[in-house]
């Protein structure tokens, strides 16, 4: 049974003590020294083999290995839950600091525990499994780690580089974050100048003025720290790239490749099949242009809603909450279910108020079997969308709760399936839900829009990474060039379907991704989950009743497969070839014309 009101703020003390507390400092020492004796205990790893000695010493080591991953891993998802909360605070930003100093020991056991499965023979790794079931059970997770040793260093070198990453590397995402915490963009307000969070400036005001206002607010306070934001991106390419050639990988795809558990075969398949079809959407974008007056729109009209009859209305926390589980529910029940669990039991914060970070995330606790959900609601549809998103990630982890430690974990790609899907059914259900015009054109629209974000606006973000990296080789690029080289890729990925004076060349200052330090080309799994959740609904639809088993049977495999096997092993298609992206963007032109049909019969 749904409740009257939801809290717009989430119940972290239910995890951890509060960070500036004795009882978290206490937690924190605790997990310091555990981290320590588990680190010193992977130097002294007996041989991979079916040993029963070995075999022994290996499965105490794993099982404390899975705990401290876990404490780890809900360590830094709780400090990072109060700094994305209260991105000025000192105390939290200081153990942000202390967990990042003790990476180096989760380093050292991986590249340990790596290291001698990769010494090992075939025929000793598969003894080493079959000796014990809680070897067995992980079996995929050691298969990976295996793999995974082949992008490591020397044992030396790797345990060096993980010690210098963490006031290299890392303290470059560090500082990113801290300048983009602190950042405010000025801007009128009732005829003051107010200072806001850049996640609280909006690019979809319905008039033109305003949102142009606000996007030049905006890029004036981004490029007033420009210059550090291009000091951190250089040198977390620059460290990635030197890494890389100590390596010696093909490129620097090879490890985000890796990452995701997906083939080159299959990046370039779905590229391929997305650049073969982005006229349907420049057609969009015309068509759009022309009802709001001009003759191409600018970066900050992609936003604003189509014009209709249709008035923007307020959605107000509790009606999106709502709106969400019964839509869920319409589609599983144990879907709608766990959608008023979290909602209802503060494992959101959503207020909007200044001092929060930007963006938005989804994060497990894994231990506690719960996950959290940051945002900032602006009582509107796309603020409901994000709603909807981050639900289907918590979703994701509580179908995952009862497997193995090592096998909760999902790529990221794999996990942006899950999220997209979840905005998927919320967006169906609205179209199927109105017999209006109007209202169906505003839907399209909007669903129009995320088409544009993430075959046009994440192909642009893809491929100014990749020449990035590309020009980097060469030396440190300058906001000039950094700019040149967005501009360039904004025209590509959107056909040069904006206004000349209409693009947004400083967005590899404001776009946060670019500097996620643990993990490279954060932007593509986006595009990835996009299509294939498209993909994924379209099968639904066909399918009967059973869909909701065999979806929950593919959010498991993605914890214990690679990205391809968890989609043939469930659906039966092949993603590195253009079949099935196809059929995704079957679903995005399907749209397309019904969205220019009902505005040519207007």
């Amino acid at each position: 049974m749904m409740t009257d009101h939801y809290p717009l703020n989430w119940d972290l003390d239910v995890l951890y003590p509060e960070p500036s507390t004795a009882e978290f400092a206490a937690v924190f020492d605790a997990f310091r020294a555990d981290i320590q004796k588990v680190a010193e205990a992977s130097d002294q790893l007996p041989p991979v083999s079916g040993a029963a000695e070995g075999v022994t010493v290996w499965v105490e080591f794993f099982q404390n290995f899975e705990d401290i991953s876990s404490r780890a891993h809900e360590l830094h998802s709780f400090i990072g839950c109060h700094c994305a909360a209260d991105a000025e605070n000192k105390c939290y930003q200081q153990f942000e600091a202390s967990l990042s100093a003790l990476m180096p020991y989760q380093q050292r056991m991986a590249t340990n525990l790596e290291f001698a499965l990769k010494d090992a023979t075939d025929a000793e790794f598969e003894a080493f499994l079959a000796a014990a079931p809680q070897l067995a059970d992980s079996a995929f997770f050691f298969g990976e780690a295996r793999r995974h040793a082949a992008l490591r260093l020397p044992k030396p070198q790797e345990t060096l580089f993980a010690d210098l990453s963490v006031d290299g590397l890392h303290a470059w995402g560090r500082l990113y974050d801290r300048i983009s915490g602190e950042l405010r963009v000025e801007v009128m307000h009732k005829g003051n100048v107010v200072r806001k969070s850049p996640g609280q400036i909006r690019l979809d005001a319905p008039l033109r003025e305003v949102r142009e206002n606000n996007f030049f607010a905006a890029t004036k306070a981004w490029d007033s720290i420009a210059g550090s934001c291009a000091d951190a991106l250089n040198h977390i390419a620059g460290t990635r790239l030197t890494l890389y050639d100590h390596l010696g990988l093909e490129d620097h795809l090879v490890v985000p490749l890796h990452e995701n558990r997906m083939q080159r075969e299959t990046l370039d398949a779905m590229w391929s099949a997305i650049d073969a079809r982005k006229e349907v959407l420049v057609t969009y974008l015309q068509k759009k242009a022309g009802a709001l007056g001009l003759e191409k729109p600018a970066w900050y009209d992609l936003t604003t809603a189509y014009p209709t009859n249709v008035t923007a209305k307020d959605v107000t926390y509790d009606a999106a909450v709502q709106k969400i589980v019964e839509t869920f529910a319409r589609f599983s029940p144990d879907l709608g279910e766990f959608a008023e669990l979290a909602c209802a039991g503060g494992w959101i914060e959503a207020e909007d108020r200044g001092g929060k970070r930007q963006g938005g995330f989804c994060t497990g606790f894994e231990r506690h079997k719960q996950s959290r959900i940051f945002m900032t609601f602006t009582n509107s549809e796309d603020a409901l969308s994000t709603l909807a998103h981050e639900l289907g990630h918590a979703y994701h982890s509580w179908v995952l709760k009862d497997q193995p430690v090592m096998l909760q974990d999902y790529p990221m790609n794999l996990a942006e399936t899950a999220s997209t899907f979840a905005e998927a059914i919320v967006a169906e259900q609205r179209l199927a839900g109105t017999d209006s015009r109007d209202e169906k054109i505003a839907i399209l629209d909007s669903m129009l829009g995320d088409a544009v974000a993430f075959l046009m606006n994440i192909h642009a973000r893809f491929q100014f990474e990749n020449e990035m990296h590309l020009q980097r080789k060469q030396g440190e690029l300058s906001p000039e060039q950094l700019n040149n080289l967005m501009l360039a890729a904004q025209r590509q990925a959107y056909c040069d379907a904006l206004a000349d004076d209409g693009w947004n060349p400083n967005f590899w200052a404001s776009k946060l991704h670019f500097y996620i330090s643990e993990l490279p080309f954060y932007n593509f799994p986006y595009t990835f989950g996009y299509l294939l959740s498209l993909g994924v609904y379209k099968l639904s639809q066909d399918s009967g009743g059973d869909f909701p088993k065999q979806y929950r049977e593919f959010l498991i495999a993605t914890g214990c497969m690679s990205a391809e096997n968890a989609v043939r092993s469930t659906f039966g298609y092949d993603l590195t070839q253009p079949d099935f992206w196809n059929k995704s963007l079957d679903v995005v032109e399907q749209r397309a014309q019904q969205f220019l049909d009902l505005i040519a019969a207007t």
